[in-house]
């Protein structure tokens, strides 16, 4: 079938969907338990409106911005999703050329099946790592270093994953990393493969590595270990976001991780705004989870987001047509992004404001007024 074909993120999925073994679309696919925030994740988007304004010179759009000090082309980003060699067999490395070809930041997931060394041979590029913290703190220092001695500019350190989230396809299926892959980034460790077990091989490998006793004092223990800039990913509080501050986080990224853990919390682009006031311009504020549109990542920025970061969209265009299919959809959420600045009559990113879009919260207000 002709990539051609292809005029928006969404399709991506259903072609990945024939094309995947079905464990490995599954696992890529699916929610936590009823799946209730998986589908909010995109819901909350639509529910949300724009207020365009008119008669504004948008001949030039500037979709350009800084990312805790490093230039980018836009504000859509790469988030951490593991295992990408289950959807092609270049794997990371399509993702991360793709992703410096786009002029953008790609985010390596701990349990990647390509190493922080691999992915920087493919050449220049703004890349961060995300980090999962293991009980045994030797690990995790010694692959935090790695990250940083491979060029990596940022730690994004997962902080909703005391344990894996129920994911009911993944306990059907036996979900298992296939045979010829390996956790690469854990490979010398011996801790790069999933014992098999009689549910999801992922949760008990989670259940046996993941330190459940992580808190608030190991951000600052992380701080020890690295100069690294450290961004918390998966607050979706004003209460965390104040002690995120606290603990001299460099900027937080609103995320449910994808809906994969906790399910029947509200979709990220619902929790933005309240931890986006909380931090009051100290940091920057990042969204990921269910952005499929130019439009949602305006919607993302009107409410105060400094950028977004985009998950499942790269595994299924990785799936379909590797780095080609990554590049495409960077190139498609760009392109709706800049018509949707234009439409909206804001030729740059700080043009954008609360004003361009009216969401629920803002009608009930308007209704008791």
């Amino acid at each position: 079938r002709g990539m051609e074909m292809i005029t928006n993120v969404s399709e991506y999925e259903r072609l990945a969907k024939e094309k995947l073994p079905k464990m490995v679309y599954d696992y890529y696919a699916s929610g936590a338990e009823d799946q209730w925030t998986l589908n909010e994740n995109r819901e909350a988007f639509s529910r949300i409106l724009f207020r365009p304004r008119v008669l504004i010179d948008v001949s030039h759009i500037n979709m350009a911005t800084n990312i805790l000090g490093f230039d980018v082309s836009m504000p859509i980003m790469i988030a951490p999703t593991a295992m990408q060699k289950m959807a092609h067999p270049e794997g990371e490395l399509a993702t991360a050329r793709a992703a410096a070809s786009a002029g953008t930041i790609m985010t390596l997931s701990s349990w990647a099946t390509s190493s922080v060394e691999r992915v920087n041979s493919v050449g220049p590029g703004i890349r961060f790592f995300q980090l999962y913290v293991y009980k045994d703190r030797n690990i995790v220092r010694q692959l935090v270093k790695r990250a940083e001695m491979a060029g990596f500019k940022a730690i994004a350190l997962t902080v909703d994953t005391p344990r894996l989230g129920r994911r009911e396809a993944d306990i059907k299926n036996r979900f298992n990393l296939p045979p010829h892959l390996v956790l690469e980034n854990f490979a010398a460790l011996d801790l790069g493969k999933m014992d098999k077990t009689d549910d999801s091989g992922l949760a008990s490998y989670v259940a046996s590595q993941v330190d459940q006793s992580l808190c608030w004092e190991d951000v600052r223990w992380l701080q020890t270990i690295t100069s690294l800039p450290i961004l918390v990913k998966g607050v979706m509080t004003a209460e965390d976001t104040r002690i995120a501050i606290e603990y001299g986080a460099a900027g937080i990224i609103v995320s449910n991780h994808g809906a994969r853990q906790l399910d029947y919390v509200p979709a990220t682009i619902s929790c933005l705004e309240e931890v986006v006031r909380e931090a009051k311009g100290r940091l920057p504020v990042f969204l990921d989870g269910g952005v499929r549109r130019g439009t949602d990542v305006f919607k993302a920025l009107a409410l105060g987001a400094a950028g977004v970061f985009i998950g499942r969209p790269v595994l299924y265009s990785l799936a379909v047509d590797g780095e080609a299919g990554v590049r495409k959809v960077l190139q498609m959420l760009r392109d709706e992004l800049e018509l949707a600045m234009a439409l909206s009559g804001c030729p740059s990113l700080r043009d954008i404001t609360r004003a361009h879009v009216v969401t629920d919260g803002d009608r009930i207000r308007r209704a008791r007024l």
